[in-house]
């Protein structure tokens, strides 16, 4: 089950009647040449008789959440993500606490929250799934106060995050090359661990805070985790020998890496990791510089987004 059933106050729901306004933000660079069809397939695919539509684009890093907050204080029902995680990170975080609904159309690379969701990786479906209007509340979460949606974490997860972004190739195969390319080299870092009451110093590969259970591409770090049981799994992952990364990679393939000896994992609504130093942090795939004090909180059904009916059937 991605989705537990939830409360009356915040259980799934439809779209009231009536036409309602619906705003889709292109990132033009995700997606390659995809993107270019991308206003034709929306033209071809929305009901019209449902919604008001319009598209703009993005022009700049951080332009996404400009366009988002001007769409919420302007009252559109429905803001549209067109892009990969952090385009979904810009819009989602001006969307948390409003009355707005989150839609996702995904054309990036690792696709993470979507693919948790089981949200279609086919723009015209992800349409299509935008027309029936079947919402749900989430959780986000926030580290230092920089909300997050899907996944954040420290050490190796965000060296590969960075190394990611500045990468001109996309796709699994360049990913998995940095990952290999960065295994030997990277040493584990000192942390400590403050949550539910407990502390905990230890030598870490990555801490990954999972609010969905994936980075991406299926990868699953947190194959328990949910997006609205109001905690966050918190995944502190020790290095492994070269020999045993087959084995490792399999169990995150297998939806099975918490059955490692090298991976513990806690749920917990709040933790606190501190560091020698301020370095990077995986923000929904993209890395930010931080303080070396992190302090990491869920917030309980903050976002309104769009998902397919059947998620909240699955057991």
């Amino acid at each position: 089950m991605v989705l537990k059933k939830m409360d009356k106050e915040n259980k799934s729901s439809r779209l009231q009647t009536g036409k309602k306004k619906i705003l889709f933000i292109v990132n033009p660079i995700s997606g390659g040449k995809s993107s270019k069809k991308i206003p034709e397939q929306i033209r071809k695919g929305i009901d019209t008789n449902k919604y008001d539509f319009h598209i703009k684009y993005t022009e700049h890093e951080g332009h996404a959440t400009t366009i988002a907050n001007e769409a919420v204080i302007a009252g559109i029902d429905i803001i549209v993500a067109v892009g990969g995680d952090g385009t979904m990170n810009e819009v989602a975080s001006s969307l948390i606490h409003s009355q707005s609904i989150l839609g996702i159309i995904p054309i990036g690379s690792g696709n993470g929250l979507a693919r948790h969701l089981r949200i279609p990786l086919s723009a015209s479906k992800a349409i299509q799934l935008i027309n029936k209007g079947h919402f749900q509340f989430i959780d986000t979460a926030a580290v230092n106060n920089k909300p997050f949606i899907s996944i954040a974490g420290v050490g190796y997860d965000a060296l590969i995050a960075r190394k990611f972004r500045a990468s001109k190739k996309r796709g699994f195969s360049s990913y998995l090359q940095i990952i290999a390319g960065s295994f030997l080299t990277y040493k584990p870092k000192k942390y400590k661990v403050s949550a539910n009451g407990k502390t905990l110093i230890t030598r870490a590969l990555f801490i990954s805070f999972a609010n969905s259970n994936q980075f991406g591409y299926n990868a699953q770090i947190a194959p328990k985790a949910r997006l609205n049981d109001g905690l966050l799994d918190i995944c502190i992952a020790q290095k492994p020998s070269l020999f045993e990364m087959p084995l490792i990679a399999n169990l995150v393939l297998l939806k099975m890496i918490d059955k490692s000896p090298y991976v513990n994992i806690m749920p917990a609504k709040e933790v606190i990791i501190e560091r020698k130093k301020g370095k990077y942090v995986n923000i929904d795939g993209e890395a930010l510089k931080m303080d070396k004090k992190l302090n990491v909180k869920v917030v309980p059904s903050s976002l309104k987004i769009i998902i397919p009916e059947y998620v909240k059937k699955e057991k």
